[in-house]
């Protein structure tokens, strides 16, 4: 009788190991409130002041700064500390995706592949790990999408919008507001590119205005600064209503794509500029509206297109919603879908003030997100944590396992179907909603009951759990993306093979941060131990291939558990 495969080995072992605690427990409680900080002094915050840390704790700290921990990337935190990692990071040169898709275009039409292969090229191998992950948690607050027929026709603007991202992950809120208002791609996708002034039968197109205060800077309603929601009579007090929506519509005519002239073919799309997909889009005072326009009660003073927008900008960027409202939103996507009040406050803190005076200072929210004791303390049982989203976890394997490219190119597929993928790819939420809400909790479930949320939860059904399943498995010990262009490297794990535990915990490491359980570590080396190697040297390639089976069945079994699907 043949031996079994590795894919009949791991579905029988994952059926057993969920058996055996594949539920997520009882739902989160809250960590106990700290003292809350006064607003503007960064000093207030707690803050993590060791300098050099343990491995475990670098890996911990690397699954909520990056992509995922590698052996390397672990080394530099532990001996650098989060603080001066984070110094060092703000420092890095920035890689452009659009260079790499115009170099794969060769001249010609870009393809939308090509901002994948990018995507996934410098998540895994790029440097500048922190801005990465700010540029991909940016990403799920701005939203663009290539299923948008319009904007997945300009692939080298979507590669420049991700840019824009990363280039305003470390400057100043206010600008990258204005950044995001005035890219082409935002203005295809929101539908302000081309928006024109009122005339009778018509009125300015209010998508855009109406998203950029509800999704992103302040919300429905307003918030105090430890992120809860301001009440009168009971009831939520809105942050605008339809006469804001109305004139911020306005201010929002009048843009359209970028060139040498501001002639009515230019604006309608007729005459195109070699590089208006990415060029910031110019004002043309022709279609401008000249009614009067308010937002969020105050008037604009009448003046040029390019005035009214900055003043329309300013007054939004000025609003005391912003601080909590993007503040939870970045710590939901780097740290914990529960942040306490407190943690939150101390974020909008450092936002209204990074201790210069200065307000919406990127680096001071980062620092404040990433050093706060909530983020660095590790929690008991289940209290705090994130479900890790499929794109986290598909470049934490690669980056774990030194995935390289055959092509150098990371040639990739779109994976958001959730049978035959991950059920995520970058740049193509399915919404300007994003893949999911930040206040998103399962129906009826434990969570919903003690009033949390579990964002990346909205994606997670049974067709998405067994599609990524089915999808680690093949990709494991065999590769992915197009052509089989990317395979893990498991030397290191395979010189382990034949010492479960050691193999186990080099893995817990890379993946479970150190923190796998002693439950979930017996049940690994188990798995591992049964599959038998032989000794006979006449069968080295069988010997050969029943490591690797140990080395892959290990780390799916990992990958599969409950333990490492929650980040904690």
């Amino acid at each position: 009788m043949p031996a079994p495969s590795f894919r009949q080995l791991s579905t029988t072992f994952v059926l057993l190991l969920t058996a055996c605690g594949g539920s997520t427990g009882s739902p989160p409680q809250q960590d106990e409130a700290l003292p809350p900080s006064r607003l503007g002094q960064r000093s207030a915050a707690p803050m993590a002041a060791a300098v050099s840390i343990t491995p475990q704790e670098a890996s911990r700290f690397l699954a909520q700064a990056s992509f995922g921990p590698s052996s390397q990337s672990i080394g530099e935190a532990a001996s650098l500390g989060p603080a001066a990692w984070l110094d060092s990071q703000f420092g890095k040169p920035q890689r452009y995706h659009r260079s790499f898709v115009d170099m794969r275009s060769a001249g010609g039409k870009g393809l939308d592949f090509y901002v994948y292969d990018s995507f996934w090229q410098q998540a895994v191998r790029g440097e500048d790990q922190l801005r990465q992950r700010m540029a991909f948690a940016l990403s799920q607050i701005f939203v663009v999408s290539m299923l948008d027929d319009n904007v997945g026709a300009n692939p080298r603007g979507v590669a420049s919008y991700y840019d824009m991202l990363g280039t305003h992950a470390f400057g100043n809120f206010r600008q990258l507001l204005q950044a995001v208002a005035l890219h082409p791609m935002m203005g295809l996708y929101m539908s302000h590119l081309r928006n024109q002034k009122e005339s009778p039968g018509r009125q300015p197109d209010q998508n855009f205005a109406r998203e950029i205060m509800q999704l992103m800077t302040i919300g429905l309603y307003e918030l105090n600064q430890d992120g809860s929601v301001k009440l009168s009579g009971g009831r939520p007090i809105e942050t605008y209503d339809s006469e804001d929506v109305a004139g911020l519509a306005k201010v929002f005519t009048g843009w359209s794509w970028a060139g040498p002239d501001k002639a009515s073919p230019r604006f309608y799309g007729r005459i195109g500029d070699a590089n208006r997909d990415w060029q910031p889009m110019q004002a043309y005072p022709e279609f401008h509206s000249s009614g009067v326009k308010q937002v969020l009660g105050r008037k604009i003073a009448e003046g040029t297109p390019e005035q009214e927008l900055n003043a329309a900008l300013d007054v939004l960027a000025a609003h005391p919603n912003i601080g909590p409202f993007i503040g939870r939103q970045l710590i939901q996507r780097l740290v914990t879908s529960n942040p306490s009040p407190a943690y939150v406050g101390r974020v909008a803190a450092a936002f209204n003030n990074n201790g210069k005076g200065v307000r919406g200072d990127m680096k001071a929210v980062i620092r404040a997100i990433l050093l706060d004791v909530e983020a660095r303390r590790v929690p008991a049982g289940n209290s705090a944590g994130k479900l890790r989203e499929p794109v986290l976890r598909l470049a934490n394997w690669m980056r774990a396992f030194n995935a390289t490219s055959k092509s150098g190119y990371y040639q990739m597929w779109h994976l958001d179907d959730p049978v035959l993928g991950i059920a995520q790819t970058a740049m193509r939420s399915p919404t300007v909603f994003n893949f999911y809400r930040p206040g998103y909790a399962p129906p009826n479930s434990a969570i919903a009951t003690a009033g949390m949320v579990a964002p990346e939860f909205q994606i997670t059904a049974e067709p998405s759990v067994i599609g990524y399943l089915n999808y680690m498995q093949y990709a494991i010990p065999h590769g992915l993306g197009r052509d089989y262009d990317i395979h893990a490297d498991y030397r290191n794990e395979f010189a382990l093979s034949l010492q479960p535990a050691q193999l186990v915990e080099r893995i817990n490491l890379l993946l479970l941060n150190g923190a796998m359980s002693s439950g979930l570590r017996q049940q690994i080396v188990q798995a591992v131990s049964e599959i038998r190697v032989p000794q006979q040297a006449s069968q080295p390639r069988y010997i050969s291939d029943k490591k690797y089976d140990r080395v892959h069945m290990a780390i799916y079994l990992a990958m599969s558990s409950p333990e490492y699907l929650v980040q904690k």
